[in-house]
């Protein structure tokens, strides 16, 4: 018989396909032989994965249909089992596995929908935290607004990518009118943000991801201006900050300014 530990491992190592004849000792059999049963248990586990990976990645299965999606998915768990319990973190490693996918090949930008797909995930099960507000800064001066340094509320996320990642996750939600989406629309930039009961992106354009990038790495409101005019000379810090504050982007401060 085998270890409490060798036996975990061995029913991991079946889980991705390693047939574990010295499994069969720990498993009983009656008119299903313990290999048989061993067959129909990593069959469910593979299923019931692949089930909870279409709830994480719908718009990837909306892109490619069900059928496609179930054969990827269940490539995935063969190389990656869940490394905790809960089932909305399972699928870090998804939008690599895709990458690389040979099938999917021909769809260039389905890489980045995971990762868009993901990050909405992330976001609708980071905690719902209170967020900085236009009224938190209306009593400081230019000078020291300029010098802060918002962090991004939980859950936020940017995303840029060569393709219109935006246009292509509207197209592919249920009832869509967006038309054909053309990837030389691309590329689009998208902030990933969690909202009171859902989790949304908006699109931005690529001065204010500059912007955003620049507060993400912990720039100042100065410095992520500066990096935004680089990008495009006519940016307005004021309207954009102003946007930015009314999506809920930064957390609130953690001590008064």
């Amino acid at each position: 018989m085998l270890a409490l530990r060798e036996l975990q491992a061995a029913f991991a190592a079946h889980l991705t396909g390693e047939d574990r004849p010295d499994l069969a000792d720990a498993v009983v059999g009656d008119t299903i032989s313990a290999a048989a049963r061993l067959r129909i248990h990593r069959h469910h586990v593979g299923q019931s994965l692949a089930g909870a990976l279409a709830s994480t990645f719908p718009t990837v299965q909306a892109i490619v249909g069900e059928a496609f999606f179930r054969t990827l998915a269940e490539g995935f768990v063969l190389r990656e089992l869940p490394g905790q319990p809960v089932l909305a973190e399972y699928g870090v490693g998804f939008s690599a596995f895709v990458s690389g996918y040979g099938p999917a090949a021909a769809l260039p930008y389905l890489a980045d929908m995971a990762q868009l797909d993901w990050a909405l995930n992330l976001a609708f099960h980071a905690p719902l935290e209170g967020r900085l507000t236009a009224s938190d800064l209306a009593h400081l001066s230019a000078e020291r607004l300029f010098d802060l340094r918002p962090a991004l509320a939980a859950g936020a996320t940017l995303l840029r990518s060569p393709y219109p990642i935006d246009r292509i996750w509207h197209g592919s939600q249920p009832g869509a009118t967006v038309g054909t989406v053309s990837l030389e629309e691309g590329p689009a930039s998208v902030l990933v943000l969690r909202r009171p009961d859902d989790a949304a992106f908006a699109s931005l354009d690529a001065a204010e991801a500059s912007f955003v990038a620049a507060l993400a790495g912990g720039a100042s409101l100065g410095e992520a201006s500066e990096a935004a005019v680089s990008v495009e000379a006519a940016f307005d810090p004021s309207s954009t900050l102003a946007r930015l504050l009314a999506l809920g982007v930064f957390a609130a401060l953690r001590h008064d300014c």
